[in-house]
C-alpha cells in the first residue's frame, strides 16, 4: 500500500503481523548541490552524506567515522560548514550545499584549494575535501567576527594566528598528520585576505 502527500511517500506492508510494522517512509527532497538543482526520493532515515554520495554521485564528502567526529564529511551547508554524516537529508530539503568540488570556478581553484596544493597540505587526500570546506567556512566565521575558545578578544576583529586556526580546525582530523602544512596553507590565505 502506498500513501502520498506533501512530498512524503509512505510504503506500508500489505499485512502487519505480530504488531511489528516493517515499512519505510520515503520523501522527495530538493537540494542545490554545487550550483545544480537536484531532486531525489530518499528514505527518511537517509543521511545527507549518503544522499550526496550514493544518490547524487557527489563523492568529495567522505565517510570517515560516521559519528560526526572526524570532519571528513564537512561541506558548506547554506554557507556554513557542517558535518553531514549525522544529518538527515529530509531535514535539509531546499538546502544549498557546496562540496570541495563546487568551490572552484571552472578551472580556477579556490584560494584555499590552491594553497593546499602549494603548501603540500595533504598526503593521502582522504580528509582533504572536508579540510578544505572547513577552512573556507572557518575563514567566513572569522570574517564575521565569530570568536573561538582561544580568541583573546570576543568583541574585536579576529586575528587568525596559528593557535586560532588550530582551534577552529580541530574538528577535522588528518590520519596522515599533515597538520603543520594545513595550518600554513590556511594562514597564507587568511593573511592574504587581511592584506587586501
Amino acid at each position: 500500500m502506498h500513501l502520498s502527500g506533501c512530498g512524503i511517500i509512505l510504503s506500508l506492508p500489505e499485512s502487519i503481523g505480530g504488531g511489528e510494522v516493517q515499512g519505510r517512509v520515503d520523501a522527495q527532497i530538493s537540494l542545490r548541490v554545487d550550483g545544480e538543482d537536484r531532486s531525489i526520493i530518499v528514505d527518511t532515515r537517509t543521511t545527507l552524506l549518503d544522499a550526496l554520495r550514493d544518490r547524487l554521485g557527489a563523492t568529495s564528502p567522505k565517510k570517515g567515522c560516521d559519528h560526526g567526529q572526524c570532519g571528513a564529511c564537512t561541506v558548506l551547508l547554506d554557507g556554513r560548514r557542517a558535518v553531514i554524516c549525522l544529518a538527515f537529508a529530509v531535514a535539509h530539503d531546499g538546502a544549498e550545499i557546496t562540496t570541495a568540488e563546487g568551490l572552484a570556478e571552472g578551472d580556477a581553484l579556490h584560494p584555499i584549494q590552491q594553497a593546499f596544493l602549494e603548501m603540500d597540505a595533504l598526503q593521502c587526500g582522504y580528509c582533504t575535501p572536508g579540510q578544505v570546506c572547513s577552512a573556507v567556512g572557518m575563514l567566513g566565521e572569522a570574517e564575521r567576527g565569530t570568536p573561538s575558545y582561544v580568541s583573546g578578544d570576543v568583541i574585536g576583529p579576529i586575528e587568525l594566528n596559528d593557535d586560532e586556526i588550530r582551534e577552529r580546525m580541530s574538528g577535522n582530523l588528518c590520519r596522515c598528520g599533515a597538520y603543520v602544512n594545513i595550518v600554513a596553507a590556511i594562514r597564507r590565505v587568511a593573511w592574504a585576505e587581511s592584506a587586501s
